[in-house]
C-alpha cells in the first residue's frame, strides 16, 4: 500500500482472472478460451495488413468495423458500440447507466467482475439468489432497482434464459436491463432480436469466445441509439481510440467467414455433449450448459481436491471457492484430444488401479 493511494483504491478487491501459465504443455481448461484458431481469413488479413499505417491513429469511430457488425446483426450503426474487450464495454456500461440512487441487481452466482465494477464506480448493488436449480427467477427482480445485469448463458453455471424470461424482465422493469452474451453462440437464444422493441435493453457481446480472438480484445454493445450515444460520450471522455487498426481488420475478416465460425461452434457443442456424458458416467452431476464450459460436482470427491490433483496432472480447470458453488468445478470445452486427456486423468483419480503386492 502507498500513502498516495486514494481510500477507494485501498478498499478495492480486484477481479482475479483464471490462471494463465506460460508452460504450453499444460492443458488449459480454465478460462473458456476457444480451443481452435481463428479463421484463416483472419491470419491472411493480419499478414497482408499495410504495417506502415500503424504510425497513424485508428479511426476513433471504428466506422468499418461498426458497419460490418451492424450489417451482421441487422441493425443501424447508431445502435452499435465497440470497445477494447467486452470487459471494457461492461465497465463503460456501469459508469454510464448505473450510478444512481437505487441499487442495481445481479445474481448471487454470476460473473465475478460485476461486484468489482460496482466497487470501482461506487455503485450500490443487491444480489438476487438463483433458484434451487441455479436458474434465474424473473419474479425475484420485481423490486426497486437502478438497473439489472445478467449473463446469458450465466457464468459460471452455463445455464441459459429463454427469450420469454428476458421479455418478462424487460416488461417488469423500467430500468435498464443488460444481457451479457459472452457465451450466447454456444446454444442460447440472443436477445438482439428484441432491441427494436425495448428501449431498456442493452446486449453486450465479445469476440473472445466463439470467434477465437481472446488475444485481440474486442467487445461490443447493441441497443437503441440513445443508449449507444451515452456509451460513446463516456468512451470519448476516457479513450478516443480503443480499437486498433489491426483489431478492426482481423474482426471484419472473422465476420466475413461465417462458415468457419459455424463449423467451430458446432464442433465445440458436439464435444460438450460427449464430455457431459463421460463426466456423468464418472459420477459427476453436470448442470445443463448452453455455453463452452460445463459446471460439475462429484458425488464423493471434493472439488478442491480434484482441482489440485488435475493441476498436478497438468490440467487446469476453474474452482470458485464461493458460497453455494465451492464444491463445483468449471471445465472449459477444449479440443477433442484435450477432453479425452481430461477424462483419462479423472478416471485415474477416481478409480485408481490398486498397487499389486508381490507374493
Amino acid at each position: 500500500m502507498s500513502k498516495y493511494w486514494t481510500e477507494l483504491v485501498g478498499q478495492l478487491e480486484p477481479y482475479i482472472p483464471g490462471e494463465q501459465p506460460q508452460d504450453l504443455q499444460i492443458i488449459k481448461l480454465n478460462t473458456n478460451e476457444n480451443p481452435y484458431p481463428p479463421s484463416a481469413d483472419v491470419a491472411k488479413a493480419v499478414k497482408t495488413f499495410p504495417h506502415d499505417s500503424l504510425r497513424l491513429y485508428p479511426d476513433p469511430e471504428s466506422s468499418a468495423l461498426t458497419q460490418a457488425l451492424a450489417a451482421y446483426h441487422g441493425l443501424d450503426t447508431s445502435q452499435l458500440f465497440v470497445g477494447n474487450g467486452s470487459d471494457e464495454v461492461l465497465a463503460h456500461c456501469f459508469q454510464t447507466f448505473f450510478k444512481n440512487q437505487k441499487p442495481i441487481l445481479f445474481a448471487d452466482i454470476s460473473y465475478s467482475f460485476y461486484p468489482v465494477y460496482s466497487a470501482l464506480y461506487q455503485i450500490d448493488y443487491r444480489t438476487v439468489a438463483l433458484n434451487d436449480a441455479f436458474g434465474i427467477d424473473p419474479a425475484a427482480y420485481r423490486q426497486p432497482n437502478g438497473g439489472i445485469i445478467i449473463p446469458n448463458p450465466n457464468a459460471p453455471t452455463g445455464i441459459a434464459m429463454t427469450l420469454d424470461t428476458i421479455r418478462e424482465l424487460l416488461n417488469d422493469n423500467d430500468s435498464l436491463v443488460i444481457i451479457d452474451e459472452a457465451y450466447v453462440d454456444f446454444g442460447a437464444d440472443s436477445a438482439v432480436e428484441l432491441i427494436l422493441d425495448y428501449a431498456n435493453l442493452l446486449v453486450v457481446r465479445t469476440f473472445s469466445k466463439s470467434r477465437s480472438l481472446a488475444g485481440l480484445r474486442l467487445g461490443y454493445a447493441l441497443g437503441q441509439s440513445a443508449l449507444i450515444e451515452g456509451l460513446n460520450r463516456v468512451k470519448n471522455s476516457f479513450n478516443s481510440y480503443p480499437i486498433g487498426r489491426l483489431t478492426s481488420v482481423a474482426a471484419i475478416a472473422s465476420l466475413d467467414d461465417e462458415n468457419y465460425f459455424q463449423r467451430c461452434r458446432s464442433r465445440i457443442i458436439a464435444t460438450r455433449t460427449w464430455l457431459n456424458d463421460e463426466l456423468v458416467n464418472l459420477g459427476f452431476e453436470v448442470l445443463p450448459s448452453s455455453s463452452n464450459f460445463l459446471f460439475v460436482q462429484h458425488s464423493s470427491h471434493p472439488a478442491s481436491d480434484l482441482y489440485l490433483e488435475l493441476k498436478k496432472a497438468g490440467i487446469l480447470v476453474r474452482h470458485f471457492n464461493s458460497a453455494r458453488i465451492n464444491n463445483y468445478l468449471r471445465i472449459s470445452i477444449g479440443s477433442e484430444e484435450e477432453c479425452v486427456a481430461l477424462i483419462s486423468a479423472l478416471e485415474q483419480l477416481l478409480n485408481p488401479v490398486p498397487t499389486q503386492i508381490p507374493r
